[in-house]
């Protein structure tokens, strides 16, 4: 039977796409993770999102930085990285620091050579700025400073060093960066993430940079931050209320799990994605459908 290419006969599921290279590779008995021979940088790595996302990448080939403002908690996933035989080092970093995004970039050079994948993950869910008349200018600077001033750092510094050869940059916006329903704080951060996507996007694009720049927009993810906001919801007492309550509002049935969120990550990270910038990845159970 003539194949077209890339149309290869897949040892694991039989005919379906994949680029030529890991079809071939598979033909011929050969392992091919998704991203091999690429080094990402994680911020946030420590639980929920970032966790899952370093151990997929991991799994999948990467060399892994994790990076997170608590030390020990990046140093978790680091050990469950190696645990796997996988590849990672990790760093303690406040990613509103921007002298420590430079010695983190450095440092991920002096280790692995290179940075071919950024994750802007950590953020907080500002859900202690309390009812909008009563924020304070301290609160919303607070939720903007990590959740955007941040992406913002992290986006520069990792163009200064892929464009010369190249990269993916995936910034975690939310779906409440899609539609309000958060807090003002919140959603304007996020709203900010998705923007500052498209616009570093068709920067790189139109300076000849070969860096492709998405985000990410997770429904409600059944994780440490969201199940932290349940003091601020009126009317639910307990966190099995909480999980309810959300469930209702994604016609999937679920709530997310990190995993969901770290296949998105993985796709963009990898080659399969090669014809994506400037795009939002919409994860979130149908939530944004109704």
């Amino acid at each position: 039977m003539d194949i077209p290419l890339p149309w290869v006969l897949s040892i694991d599921s039989g005919l379906r796409y994949l680029p030529y290279e890991t079809g071939l590779n598979q033909l011929q008995g050969k392992t091919m993770n998704r991203v091999d021979n690429k080094v990402a940088l994680v911020t946030g790595g420590g639980s929920g999102l970032g966790e899952a996302s370093s151990i997929m990448l991991a799994k999948e080939g990467a060399s892994v930085v994790v990076t997170d403002v608590d030390g020990d908690a990046a140093r978790r996933t680091e050990e469950a990285i190696l645990q796997q035989g996988g590849q990672a080092i990790s760093l303690e970093q406040n990613v509103v620091d921007e002298k420590r995004w430079k010695e983190v970039m450095d440092l991920t050079i002096d280790k692995f050579g290179q940075l071919d994948v950024l994750v802007n993950n950590a953020g907080v869910s500002g859900a202690n700025t309390g009812i909008f008349e009563e924020t304070t200018l301290d609160q919303w600077r607070m939720v903007m400073q990590i959740n955007l001033d941040a992406v913002f750092l992290g986006t520069q510094k990792a163009v200064q060093v892929m464009k010369d050869k190249g990269g993916s940059i995936i910034n975690i916006s939310s779906i409440m960066g899609i539609v309000g329903g958060a807090g003002a704080a919140y959603n304007a951060s996020k709203g900010g993430v998705r923007l500052l996507t498209k616009s570093v996007a068709a920067y790189c694009g139109l300076n000849g940079y070969k860096i492709r720049v998405n985000s990410i927009h997770p429904g409600y993810i059944w994780t440490p931050m969201v199940r932290n906001v349940l003091p601020y919801v009126e009317d639910l007492e307990t966190e099995e209320q909480l999980k309810a309550f959300l469930t209702e509002k994604h016609p999937i049935g679920r709530l997310g799990e990190p995993d969901d969120i770290a296949k998105g990550v993985l796709f963009l990270a990898s080659d399969d994605s090669c014809f994506m910038t400037g795009s939002e990845l919409v994860i979130d159970g149908g939530y944004t459908a109704v």
